[in-house]
């Protein structure tokens, strides 16, 4: 089956080629698109007439910068410097885990033991004091 490709600058009705883009073409559209914007009959601004062309000649309303971005592959559009490799970022803990991978439950049990044990180094400090002054 023999494909009918339409040639750039030619208008499309109903996927059949009807002819290519005249200036009365662009102008009869500039005044749908003033009509539509509600100009007054026959009020065709300059911006009406450019945007008419844009549409015909089916070029982009976006900057060039722009449209050469869109042109990329949709996997390449995240890459701010096209062609570098990139790096895997260090992988952070979550919040609530230290350094060392412990959660914050685990954190204040350690914590709390530690300070028991303190305790009962203090209380065995006191005692042989007290015993000390006792057997003197």
């Amino acid at each position: 089956m023999k494909k009918n490709p339409l040639s750039k600058d030619v208008l499309p009705h109903n996927f059949i080629g009807i002819g290519s883009v005249t200036v009365e073409r662009v102008r009869a559209r500039a005044r749908e698109i003033a009509l539509l914007a509600g100009h007054a009959v026959g009020d065709v601004t300059p911006a009406d007439f450019e945007q008419a062309k844009r549409e015909l000649l089916d070029e982009s309303d976006k900057d060039p910068k722009e449209a050469f971005l869109e042109s990329a592959p949709e996997s390449d559009r995240w890459n701010p410097v096209p062609g570098s490799a990139g790096h895997q970022a260090p992988e952070s803990p979550p919040e609530d885990e230290d350094e060392e991978g412990r959660s914050e439950t685990e954190q204040l049990v350690n914590e709390g033991v530690e300070e028991a044990e303190r305790d009962q180094m203090i209380q065995a400090s006191r005692a042989a004091v007290r015993q000390g002054k006792r057997s003197s």
